[in-house]
């Protein structure tokens, strides 16, 4: 019964943290969350050992950490997702003619939960259970592109996270951060040969109620295909629109 107090004091100030913007001072988390100075000191260090903070130093603010990220999505990355993403996906696949597919992020990886095949497509990499580089996949890009930057600089902290497979890609967090830009500023991610030559993929991100990614719905398709791009980007972002009003329960639009 003595660790309840200290589990409700935690649970406060991830639930605080979760509502800002930007990582905050430590003076801010007390006022919050009407915690002593010590006490709070010592509970964010707990908190940063075992991952749901991250603690910017020469910023002195602390934010979420990636252990928050992944618990917070833990409900949307079981079967009741893949459950509400089935059907649209595989009205996606009639619609684009291509294989489509759902990831969560998982780390710095991305984990496919559901793989709908193309009818006279051949198989992709990218099937259940399988895990690649996120900074390399358009669905891990969207989901990046959705996720506040501390939590990005968090998983990313220097050049050794960055995984090579064809030597495209990239590979330091200014250049990850130039691309997660692009892709906000477009509202859907791409790749092109850097998860298998030949082939490249459009993916958009499925939001929760707190406009958090949950995962990342993806198209792919050859590259030298004669294929309208504009279409299937639109197709796919229109179906992760209509994963994120089924997930959020409301209305919110895709980004």
């Amino acid at each position: 019964m003595s660790q309840v107090p200290a589990a409700t004091r935690a649970l406060r100030v991830l639930r605080f943290l979760a509502t800002q913007a930007d990582p905050v001072p430590l003076d801010r988390v007390m006022r919050a969350c009407d915690l002593p100075r010590s006490t709070a000191y010592h509970l964010l260090n707990t908190m940063i050992d075992e991952g749901f903070v991250v603690h910017l130093p020469d910023e002195h603010r602390y934010g979420l950490g990636v252990a928050a990220f992944e618990v917070g999505s833990g409900f949307t990355r079981q079967e009741p997702l893949a459950r509400l993403a089935r059907r649209p996906l595989a009205e996606l696949v009639d619609t684009t003619g291509h294989g489509a597919h759902l990831a969560v992020l998982h780390g710095r990886d991305v984990l496919y939960v559901i793989e709908e095949r193309a009818p006279g497509r051949p198989p992709l990499i990218t099937d259940v259970g399988v895990r690649l580089p996120a900074h390399l996949t358009a669905s891990g890009r969207t989901i990046l592109a959705s996720l506040p930057a501390s939590q990005v600089r968090a998983l990313y902290p220097d050049r050794s996270a960055f995984v090579d497979r064809h030597g495209k890609g990239p590979t330091s967090l200014s250049a990850l951060r130039s691309l997660l830009g692009e892709t906000r500023q477009r509202g859907h991610a791409t790749e092109d040969g850097e998860v298998t030559p030949g082939l490249r993929s459009v993916a958009a991100a499925v939001l929760d109620h707190n406009s958090h990614p949950v995962a990342g719905v993806a198209v792919t398709f050859p590259s030298d295909d004669s294929t309208d791009v504009a279409a299937i980007a639109a197709a796919v972002t229109a179906t992760a629109a209509r994963l994120t009003r089924r997930v959020s329960g409301g209305s919110a639009a895709a980004r």
